[in-house]
C-alpha cells in the first residue's frame, strides 16, 4: 500500500485541493476493476478514491472517452454481432409521380400514389 500511497502524491492536485486524475489513470483504475474477483470498493479503497467515483470512469470507458488497457484476469462478456439485413429506402427522384425502391441491383419504379403498404410489401419482398 506504500508504494500506492507514493505514487499517489504525484497526482496533480486541483486548485480547490482535489486530484486531477489522468484519463490513462482513470482508464487503469476502471481496468482493475474488471479483474475477476475485484470489486469496486476494494480498488477505490487502494486508490484512494471515494467509490461513487469509479462508477461514473466506468461509464466514460463505455463511451468510449477512456480506452482501458488489457490487464492479467480481467474478464469479459463475449459479444455477438448480428448482421442485419438490408432495409430497401426510397431513393427520391427527380420527377414527383414515381417512386424507385432500389435494393442492391433491383429498382422497382411505383407511382407515387401507391399506398404505403404495398410499396412496403415490395420491399420486404425484394429483401427476401
Amino acid at each position: 500500500m506504500g508504494a500506492i500511497s507514493e505514487f499517489l502524491a504525484s497526482v496533480p492536485r486541483r486548485a480547490d485541493g482535489k486530484r486531477n486524475w489522468p484519463p490513462e489513470l482513470k482508464a487503469r483504475i476502471v481496468a482493475e476493476t474488471l479483474i475477476e474477483g475485484e470489486t469496486v470498493k476494494a480498488v477505490a479503497k487502494r486508490y484512494e478514491l471515494i467509490p461513487s467515483t469509479v462508477p461514473d470512469w466506468r461509464r466514460m470507458a463505455r463511451q468510449g472517452k477512456l480506452v482501458l488497457p488489457i490487464l492479467d484476469g480481467m474478464d469479459f462478456v463475449p459479444v455477438e454481432v448480428e448482421t442485419l439485413a438490408p432495409v430497401a429506402q426510397p431513393v427520391p427522384t427527380a420527377s414527383s409521380s414515381t417512386l424507385d425502391v432500389i435494393i442492391g441491383d433491383v429498382t422497382v419504379r411505383l407511382d407515387a400514389g401507391a399506398p404505403a403498404a404495398r410499396i412496403a410489401e415490395i420491399a420486404r419482398a425484394m429483401a427476401t
